[in-house]
């Protein structure tokens, strides 16, 4: 489907995605192939070497879990808070390194920027992010943008609890694409009555005209 926007002319953004694709470094340099750039989750054994002072990657690779116990034992972590939640700011405790992926060839090597998110209460990072674009952006633009991810998040809870979404019972792939297609129909004019009838502000519209794609 990403291949098909791309030739569509679809207008490129940062490709979001959870670790079910982050962690495919295939589905990576794919993305970097057709021109996308991407902030994707990682599981915690995903491997990493960091970049020295002059850009260099360093011979030793580590999982980004135990990078990130390095950097939490030498007080590395900062609190930010990205957005205001509907009763309090959503903040937590972030790190943020230049690393380039381990256990790749050569030729897909690109500096990265490794985001790991560490929540109050949590005995460990709560998660990591690889993301491919270049420096130049603050930690709290990269933390906003991996965070909306929320969104996906909550059309897929509200297709399955209000359309049923995940109520389809049958076994050929006709019907469930009709199952799916009729449920994202549903979904996009309820989304049309919304914002009928409750108009986003300024801000928001020019929020959500900016957003990523997501997988």
């Amino acid at each position: 489907m990403i291949e098909r926007a791309v030739e569509d002319g679809v207008a490129p953004g940062v490709l979001l995605a959870d670790s079910a694709y982050g962690n495919s470094s295939d589905f990576r340099a794919r993305l970097r192939a057709l021109g996308l750039h991407y902030a994707v989750a990682v599981a915690a054994q995903t491997g990493v070497r960091l970049l020295d002072a002059k850009g260099r990657p360093r011979k030793d690779a580590q999982s980004v879990s135990d990078l990130a116990w390095r950097i939490h034992e030498r007080g590395g972590f900062r609190r930010c808070t990205w957005r205001q939640g509907t009763q309090d700011a959503l903040s937590a405790r972030f790190a943020l390194r230049r690393v380039v992926a381990a256990g790749v060839p050569q030729r897909e090597q690109e500096p990265l920027t490794l985001l790991i998110e560490w929540r109050d209460g949590e005995p460990e990072p709560a998660n990591y992010f690889l993301i491919s674009l270049p420096e130049g952006r603050t930690k709290r633009q990269l933390i906003r943008l991996v965070m909306q991810r929320w969104r996906t998040e909550r059309v897929y809870e509200d297709l399955k609890g209000e359309l049923g979404l995940d109520h389809y019972e049958g076994r050929r792939y006709p019907g469930w694409h009709h199952h799916v297609s009729v449920a994202l129909c549903c979904y996009a004019f309820l989304v049309a009555e919304r914002t009928r009838r409750f108009p986003p502000s300024a801000r928001r519209a020019a929020e959500a005209h900016a957003q990523p794609l997501s997988a």
